[in-house]
């Protein structure tokens, strides 16, 4: 009787140890949206400001100079976003198992 409560005990501590695991990585996944959010947010607001004041200025609107900025920190935005987004969001979350089921089906046929 001793040895079933011990595994009780064990199998309720693996429990708690396991929702506290989805809770930190839940919680760190958030902290990666907050970032990326404020990271979206200050790269509109700046680079808004940077085309307003160089067109204000006497600049040229569609000149590479004018978008350079945007440009280039944008392709940070895109890796940031991607960091934490990860490739599921481009291609869905099983698309490597659909794709590997779509070509083995593909081949089967070819050689039935």
């Amino acid at each position: 009787m001793e040895h079933n409560t011990d595994h009780n005990v064990n199998i309720r501590g693996q429990r708690a140890f396991e929702k506290e695991e989805a809770y930190l990585r839940a919680q760190k996944k958030v902290k990666a949206l907050i970032g990326f959010y404020w990271h979206f947010a200050s790269y509109v607001i700046v680079n808004i400001f940077i085309i307003v004041l160089i067109v204000t200025n006497g600049g040229e609107l569609w000149s590479f100079g004018t978008f350079a900025t945007a440009i280039f920190w944008g392709i940070g935005v895109f890796f940031h976003f991607m960091g934490v987004y990860g490739p599921d969001f481009l291609f869905g979350k099983n698309w490597e198992e659909r794709k590997i089921k779509e070509l083995m089906d593909k081949d089967k046929k070819h050689w039935e």
